[in-house]
């Protein structure tokens, strides 16, 4: 569900699993004083525009720093980068490489704009309407959550099984070119992408409850040329997908519980879907829906693989009970991120 980054344009794709740059909050991880209740969030920063003098970019850049800053918004620097760039549709070696360049008035009123919408907490990603996840940049709009670089040990996983890489060293009964995926709640399509890009020759199906959502999710694929892979079902989780078994069910269902609320990052809270971020009370309930109907949709041997939190963890893994061979894995920082069994 949760726990991705702002990520620009221009990083190579292995850098989205650097853990030094996942500085973007996810569903569950200590705020900054204030950060978490809104304090310092929302307000408006000081126009980067002066009609009556001259504005480089050198000069903008700094100026947005400081004024993203007061305002209480995370990673101030990556974001008036990010910002930037996507104001004038350059890269960062542009930004850097040519601080005497001068900012139209224009551009500087369109930069002011997309910090101010900043400031109020929107996030930079559904001000730019785009983020990169497996070396793909994506379309995202409010419709869908953001993808997060913690996601992709989602893919990973499903994928080391597959080619019985790692220390997981279990390979699927059937080849590559046999398999057949569901992910479910595809929101972006970004594991759904991620997977049709990594298996070529996989039968890649996606399910979401929300039309809207399938809406991006198939814009997607279809600027990455992925259309003709992958088929989208509108259904809740797999209650209306008739295409079983598969040898995969991958998910990042909403695992946040509602009595979690204030330590998620009001960013999340007020601009992500809320139906694609907490489950219920507890943070189980979609998941703890989700298993019983993905063991029914699994071939013998099949695998259900879903991202989940450290907070959690231990309860997803008595809801796995009735699997085989039920693991835990964490991400980068420690934390359970993911969890998989096999169809008992």
């Amino acid at each position: 569900m949760i726990a991705c980054e702002y990520l620009v344009k221009d990083f190579e794709p292995k850098s989205l699993r650097n853990p030094t740059l996942a500085r973007y909050p996810g569903k569950l991880t200590p705020l900054p004083s204030g950060l978490a209740t809104g304090h310092g969030v929302g307000q408006l920063p000081p126009p980067i525009h002066d009609y009556n003098r001259r504005v480089t970019l050198g000069d903008a850049l700094n100026l947005a720093i400081q004024s993203l800053t007061a305002a209480g918004v995370p990673s101030p620097r990556l974001n008036a980068e990010l910002l930037l760039m996507f104001t004038l549709t350059s890269d960062r070696a542009h930004l850097y490489g040519h601080p005497e360049r001068e900012l139209t008035k224009e551009e500087q009123r369109r930069y002011s704009e997309t910090l101010a919408q900043r400031s109020t907490g929107i996030p930079a990603q559904y001000i730019t309407g785009h983020q990169e996840f497996w070396g793909m940049d994506l379309i995202v709009t409010p419709a869908v959550l953001i993808p997060r670089p913690e996601t992709e040990h989602v893919v990973e996983q499903v994928v080391a099984r597959v080619k019985g890489e790692g220390k997981l060293g279990v390979r699927a009964a059937v080849s590559a070119a046999a398999l057949r995926i569901v992910d479910v709640g595809t929101g972006s399509g970004c594991i759904a992408l991620a997977l049709a890009k990594e298996l070529p020759e996989a039968e890649i199906h996606a399910t979401d409850i929300s039309a809207h959502a399938l809406e991006i999710a198939r814009a997607n694929a279809a600027r990455h040329q992925l259309d003709h892979r992958i088929h989208f079902h509108q259904s809740d989780l797999l209650s209306g997908v008739e295409e079983a078994p598969f040898d995969f069910v991958v998910s990042n269902p909403p695992y946040v519980g509602e009595s979690e609320e204030d330590q998620v990052q009001l960013e999340v809270r007020k601009f992500e879907p809320r139906a694609a971020v907490f489950a219920g009370p507890t943070g189980t309930e979609v998941i703890a829906r989700l298993i019983p109907q993905a063991y029914q949709k699994l071939k013998p041997g099949g695998w259900l693989v879903m991202e989940i939190s450290g907070t959690i963890s231990t309860r997803v893994r008595e809801l796995l009970s009735d699997g085989k061979n039920v693991e835990i894995t964490e991400d980068l920082q420690g934390i359970a991120r993911v969890a998989a069994a096999e169809r008992p």
